[in-house]
């Protein structure tokens, strides 16, 4: 069965971006056949982790939505980002956004259909035959982020060790549970090393009554990479990618 996979945060700035890109990079070094679409049609970005040249991009996520192609004609083969670490199935598959100002600015002014939306993401599981379907989302809440929600099989949310952050997400783990979303876990990103990890999985889980997968530190090798580059492939045995690792473990989980 394919699993469609939201990575949320309800402020921006927690690395959801990058945090998808890591995931959906360590299930499909599995052998498993994954998509990752950017929603976050408003501030599109993750494509650059991949290397993706924007003028490559024959069609977007936004071309669909407007009726201009069908969803696979704007699914890109990435697979390459795995180099060696992939198995013979393992396949990545990208749907970026426009990065163009007229497309953004166009969306801002018009919206789209949010059915056609949600034929999107189902059409993609089955025309790529995908495993798993990431969906990088917009920060906050509103309508495209709650189709997300609802639809998914796992919903991912990120938060710093922040009280804006603390608060903003029981917003979305209420919203998550009034949706009846089959499994939620959430991930802390970005805590310096003084802090007690254990203490603050504690409070965490008991403020929001839901699992802590796991706790991120900051990692100045993450900084310098500045997104060129999905970091958990290249540097496996890392702090930071041995908690991703275990989070994807907690994704894959039958």
């Amino acid at each position: 069965m394919s699993k469609i996979v939201s990575i949320h945060s309800f402020r921006g700035g927690t690395g959801k971006s990058n945090s998808t890109a890591n995931l959906a990079g360590i299930v499909a070094r599995y052998g498993y056949r994954v998509g990752i679409i950017d929603t976050d049609i408003q501030s599109p970005g993750i494509h650059v982790l991949f290397g993706f040249d924007e003028q490559k991009m024959k069609y977007s996520l936004n071309d669909y939505l407007w009726g201009r192609c069908n969803i696979e004609e704007t699914a890109y083969d990435v697979s390459s980002i795995l180099g060696k670490t992939g198995k013979a199935n393992s396949r990545i598959y990208l749907i970026p956004s426009s990065i163009k100002a007229r497309d953004i600015t166009k969306v801002l002014r018009e919206g789209f259909d949010f059915n056609l939306l949600n034929e999107g993401f189902q059409e993609l599981l089955d025309v790529l035959n995908l495993d798993y379907l990431f969906i990088d989302t917009h920060p906050g809440l509103n309508e495209e982020t709650l189709l997300s929600i609802v639809i998914s099989d796992i919903l991912v949310l990120i938060l710093r060790p922040d009280r804006q952050d603390f608060q903003g997400t029981a917003v979305t783990v209420e919203v998550a549970r009034k949706l009846e979303v089959p499994k939620m876990l959430l991930l802390i990103n970005k805590a310096l090393p003084a802090l007690d990890f254990d203490a603050l999985q504690q409070q965490v889980e008991k403020t929001y009554n839901a699992p802590v997968a796991g706790i991120l530190p900051v990692a100045e090798e993450l900084m310098q990479l500045a997104s060129s580059d999905v970091f958990c492939l290249r540097h496996p045995e890392h702090p930071f990618s041995q908690v991703m690792e275990k989070v994807a473990q907690m994704i894959m989980q039958k």
